[in-house]
């Protein structure tokens, strides 16, 4: 289920908060707002999501939330292809990180990434959070192709790519990572 939470509108600027939500998990998008929140710390985050944060929740470290601001600075509305927060609703916590790596690009190609911190790997969690970002890029007009990567090893990060449809396509060499396995579902081709 995907849910459009809220609409605000403030000195001709548009600020969208979505979140997509399973039974179990509530994505929550990162705004400026809560991209700020986080930079200051757990305690912040918590008190401003209303949510339990633990010690070891993400191990992206608050760079990434540093580079998300600046992603957005110029085009807020571009904040949806970015970091959302899986808020584990049976306990009201935060359990890692998720999203897209920007958004579409001219090919219409668009990444998807999750992590789930330590004390909830297991459980399915990154299969859920998967799926609705999955979902919510399918159900863009202008996505016609969905990639992800994980080591270049079958481990629980492909089998949650398994399940959610994507078929390996090709290893790679990440600038970064190194070799890495491509996966990709395309739009146009169950």
């Amino acid at each position: 289920m995907l849910v459009l939470s809220s609409l605000l509108t403030l000195n001709y600027i548009c600020f969208i908060t979505i979140f997509m939500q399973t039974h179990r998990i509530k994505l929550i998008n990162c705004t400026h707002a809560i991209l700020q929140k986080a930079l200051e710390g757990d305690r912040a985050l918590a008190e401003h999501l209303g949510v339990t944060v633990p010690d070891i929740w993400t191990e992206f470290g608050r760079g990434m939330f540093e580079y998300v601001l600046k992603a957005i600075a110029d085009k807020p509305e571009d904040a949806v292809w970015w970091t959302y927060l899986p808020i584990y609703l049976p306990d009201n916590v935060l359990v890692g990180t998720c999203g897209y790596k920007g958004p579409p690009d001219n090919e219409g190609m668009v990444e998807i990434g999750y992590e789930t911190a330590e004390d909830y790997r297991g459980n399915h969690l990154a299969t859920e959070m998967a799926k609705l970002l999955l979902a919510n890029a399918l159900a863009h007009p202008n996505v016609k192709v969905i990639l992800a990567h994980t080591l270049n090893e079958h481990n629980a990060s492909t089998k949650v790519l398994e399940k959610c449809g994507f078929k390996f396509v090709q290893e790679i060499i990440d600038p970064t990572d190194g070799p890495v396995w491509q996966w990709q579902i395309d739009k146009l081709r169950p």
